[in-house]
């Protein structure tokens, strides 16, 4: 068991007093993410929608924009070119074709590019992904997410009481809601990484509200005499310490990074540092608030008594 210290029992931040403000602002940022992803939807990447990939080096700086018209007067109007690092390095993603046509574009794209714009190009790397492929592995990645949710809902429902464990997966729903608006306003581009970076988001988050939710409990058994907004008042204060540091140094190595990463995993960054930036605020607020919404109170969490056998019987001398 814990000792409540002065600083955290009885003096502890009133969080819960700022719940209808929190609601509110996490209502406006859902509408907005929903918003986006109707209108501008995701921008998926070539592992979900199939096509090729080819990556070329220039001798120096690529222009882009003179490398886009060059695409767009020889058939690859539909070519998407992007910087990939370094100025020299240049992506271009071409949408799916036929597999015969497709399997020769990384040479026809190197003999244009050698003849147009810079005799000296090299090819780095030529990637083919079918539209099949891509239409499994996003059925996949969609599948993976919701197994996780339904596992997690079981889990937490199973150790905790079902108004805790609706609340855990409502604020694990808002973290990857938040992470796919982002990405959709954006229009940063969504492959594999992102789905592990969502799925550790998903780990991350459900770790932090255990740890908010296991305090709680214990609180309401300790606290015979304080309100139910009193006890997630104290239990907060009493994990704050615990969130900001974990949250804080995870984010010092995502910062990283992202800065000294590469382009490979600069998505992967962005995505777990909005995942924890959201986390963190979701176990702080977005599950404490739904939890008391949903009426949680002392006689839910109080384990229930069991009677001994014989023991409102009378001995016999």
């Amino acid at each position: 068991m814990f000792e409540i210290t002065k600083m955290d029992g009885d003096n502890p931040v009133k969080f819960m007093d700022y719940r209808k403000h929190t609601t509110w602002l996490s209502i406006v940022f859902a509408v907005i993410a929903l918003t986006s992803l109707t209108i501008n939807k995701l921008n998926w990447g070539l592992d979900f929608t199939g096509g090729t990939l080819v990556e070329v080096s220039f001798s120096q700086a690529a222009d882009l924009p003179k490398l886009r018209d060059v695409l767009a007067d020889n058939s690859f109007d539909d070519a998407v070119v992007q910087s990939y690092g370094t100025p020299q390095d240049v992506l271009v993603r071409i949408p799916p074709r036929d597999t015969a046509e497709a399997e020769s574009i990384g040479e026809q794209l190197l003999t244009l590019l050698q003849a147009e714009i810079d005799s000296n190009i090299v090819m780095r790397r030529v990637e083919f992904v079918g539209p099949q492929v891509g239409d499994e592995l996003a059925e996949a990645g969609a599948l993976a997410i919701l197994v996780a949710m339904i596992c997690i809902l079981a889990y937490v429902s199973f150790r905790f009481e079902w108004r805790l464990a609706m609340s855990a997966v409502a604020g694990l729903f808002q973290d990857v809601l938040m992470i796919l608006g982002v990405f959709s306003l954006l229009q940063i581009e969504i492959d594999l990484t992102i789905l592990a970076a969502l799925l550790a988001v998903i780990g991350y988050s459900l770790n932090d509200s255990i740890v908010v939710a296991d305090r709680i409990r214990e609180n309401f058994r300790l606290l015979r005499k304080e309100t139910p907004v009193s006890v997630f008042n104290i239990s907060i204060s009493q994990t704050m310490s615990r969130t900001l540091i974990t949250s804080l140094t995870t984010l010092l190595v995502l910062v990283t990074l992202f800065f000294f990463g590469g382009p490979m995993i600069e998505g992967f960054s962005i995505a777990m540092i909005i995942g924890v930036v959201v986390g963190t605020y979701s176990s702080v607020f977005t599950r404490s608030t739904l939890a008391l919404a949903l009426g949680i109170s002392r006689e839910n969490l109080m384990p229930p008594e069991v009677e001994k056998e014989g023991e409102d019987q009378e001995v016999l001398l």
